[in-house]
């Protein structure tokens, strides 16, 4: 197939959003508690008053400024204002999985728009969040990437679809009781690395104790990546040592380079030597996602290559998570015959390597990462 692939030309190292865009915003959530305090004292107003904002935005999870009974009456709309100023609106929620599946289309301010998932599961519930309006990748399966990419979003504009998420389980708004965000996932719109200093911004917010952030362990935040390597080795210094999760979906370059484009940049061998040392770095295993495609990726070779390519170091670093793909409309891409990925699990298991496959949810409100903004 790739015979015939028309040639790719390499990509940056990061996709730069158009310029020129008005900038979201400044939030609460984008701005650290010196950085909150300092905010308010420029506007006139008084400093320790952050605190107590970051109290109800992160602690009681409060977006309406009428239940913020111990800001002055006189100075609460200017506070509120100064600090949790509206970042994104809904445009529609669709549910699946007797309600346990939500899926978000949000506008943001200046008319792009998101995606983002909460899905329940027994004893959890994942936030799947989108760090860029669009996706410069171009990987050629995916509907985010036949887009394009409009913008970076911000810290806050990152960390506000986890906290519109989580306003949700602790209102009782979704089947199973009340309840609380215990994983995010940077597996929505967007390649989270080319949007590297708001998506660790977002981290740490999500991550600080709370008042100052959301609470949440580093270990139930996982960022994906389609192999951008020297934000991999950056991303291994900062000290926040969340999941690693490759999406490499070939391993072999001459396939990869026209699943992922990034691969002309970064070779296979390349991408995954980095992504074993962020788990030696971290101690945190890595996650190799693989979208299995009928006919392109799916062979029983491809898994015996992918083993091999795995195969480093002596300690379990890395898990496989083949995920069945959900094509998109009109689109040549199919997932594979499920004796195909019977196959590929057995021969990745034969040599040693742990693999699962993803339970697949949403398919019937267009599941697949950019499908409702495409729609729209």
């Amino acid at each position: 197939m790739s015979d015939s692939a028309e040639p790719r030309r390499p990509l940056p190292l990061v996709m730069e959003a158009p310029r020129g865009r008005a900038k979201p915003p400044v939030h609460l959530a984008d701005l650290d508690p010196a950085g909150r305090a300092a905010l308010l004292a420029e506007r006139g107003l008084p400093a320790f008053r952050a605190k107590q904002l970051s109290h109800h935005y992160f602690g009681r999870l409060v977006d309406d400024a009428e239940q913020m009974t111990d800001l002055p009456a006189g100075q609460r709309a200017d506070l509120v204002g100064a600090l949790l100023p509206p970042l994104m609106t809904p445009v529609r929620t669709m549910e699946a999985d007797a309600g346990t599946t939500r899926k978000t289309l949000w506008r943001l301010f200046d008319g792009a728009l998101v995606e983002s998932v909460l899905m329940r599961y027994p004893g959890r519930a994942t936030m799947c969040v989108s760090s860029q309006a669009g996706c410069g990748m171009a990987c050629p399966f995916c509907a985010t990437g036949q887009g394009g990419l409009q913008r970076n979003m911000s810290t806050a504009e990152i960390v506000e679809q986890v906290l519109a998420g989580a306003r949700a389980l602790a209102r009782d708004e979704v089947p199973g009781g009340p309840g609380r965000v215990s994983n995010v996932v940077f597996m929505g719109m967007g390649e989270p690395l080319a949007n590297y200093k708001a998506v660790v911004g977002a981290v740490r917010r999500l991550t600080d104790p709370t008042p100052d952030g959301l609470g949440m362990s580093a270990r139930g935040v996982t960022v994906s990546t389609v192999g951008l390597v020297p934000r991999i080795r950056q991303l291994a210094e900062e000290g926040v040592p969340v999941t690693l999760a490759l999406s490499l979906h070939a391993p072999d370059d001459e396939l990869r380079n026209e699943l992922v484009p990034i691969n002309t940049r970064f070779s296979v061998e390349e991408t995954v030597q980095a992504a074993f040392d962020y788990a030696q770095a971290t101690k945190r295993r890595v996650s190799i996602e693989y979208a299995m495609m009928r006919g392109i990726n799916d062979q029983g070779w491809r898994a015996d290559l992918l083993a091999d390519v795995l195969m480093r170091g002596d300690w379990g670093w890395v898990h496989v998570n083949l995920i069945p793909l959900n094509p998109t409309p009109g689109s040549k891409w199919t997932a594979s015959d499920p004796a195909d990925e019977a196959e590929f699990v057995r021969r990745l298991e034969a040599r040693g390597i742990p693999t699962t496959v993803r339970d697949t949810r949403g398919r019937e409100i267009d599941g697949a990462c950019g499908q409702l903004a495409a729609a729209e």
